[in-house]
């Protein structure tokens, strides 16, 4: 079976590339959720943690 994906990865042209592109896309998926965590407000974060704890009559209610 590799040998076989092997076979049709080596005879298309600039196949190195992709290793090189799904990395950048990983690692700017990867920093972008970063800095969006970084920048959330303390606020959301308490909600979101107490959220389990919480037993509110209202499930959807998330303020």
């Amino acid at each position: 079976m590799l040998k076989f994906i092997k076979h049709h990865l080596d005879s298309m042209a600039d196949v190195e590339i992709y290793p090189i592109i799904s990395l950048i896309l990983f690692f700017t998926v990867f920093v972008t959720m970063l800095i969006h965590v970084i920048r959330l407000p303390k606020k959301s974060i308490e909600n979101i943690s107490n959220l389990p704890l919480e037993e509110d009559e209202n499930i959807n209610d998330y303020e």
